[in-house]
């Protein structure tokens, strides 16, 4: 069963298509228009008001998206750009692990689409005022994640007297004290 233009704009992105590093920034198509699609605050995606329930979609059209400095964020193919809705943040971080070396500590947040990322002075925690002082992460390509209360959890268990922790080298406030 086809779902029409989420088939076409997937197909699109597969010729160059790399998962985890797409070259977003090197595609700078023409606006193609809006297309009906909206990330809801709990990070499920939506077409036309029904529910994307195809997973390998969601993955590839994470891995196109991106938020641009009008603050509007796109599903971006070499030849395509789609204006498409996000409520909240773009994605969702399930899980952050914690890894020591001889440097230092680090943190690994996973997002909901599966992708793994570290927390450091680019990709960095910070309590958002508009989700009640929610802490999210920014990401890569403009795009940002709010923590599920499960990461939230395992996050604060990581946090020092203070309420801080530390990643790459970098410090960051849990709390908006």
């Amino acid at each position: 069963m086809s779902d029409g233009p989420l088939d076409t704009i997937a197909k699109q992105a597969r010729p160059a298509r790399n998962f985890d590093e797409p070259p977003l920034d090197q595609w700078r198509p023409a606006l193609s228009g809006d297309i009906d699609i909206r990330i809801a605050a709990d990070g499920s995606w939506y077409h036309e008001g029904e529910t994307i329930r195809r997973e390998a979609i969601v993955r590839v059209f994470a891995s196109i998206l991106r938020r641009e400095e009008d603050g509007e964020y796109y599903l971006v193919t070499p030849v395509e750009k789609w204006r498409i809705q996000v409520e909240a943040h773009a994605l969702i971080v399930t899980d952050i692990d914690l890894s020591s070396s001889d440097s230092a500590p680090t943190l690994t947040a996973t997002f909901n689409t599966g992708r793994q990322l570290e927390v450091n002075r680019e990709q960095r925690l910070f309590l958002d005022p508009a989700q009640g002082n929610a802490c999210c992460m920014r990401a890569r390509h403009g795009l940002s994640a709010m923590l599920t209360r499960a990461a939230w959890y395992r996050l604060a268990e990581l946090a020092d007297e203070n309420g801080e922790v530390e990643s790459a080298g970098e410090r960051f406030a849990l709390t908006g004290d």
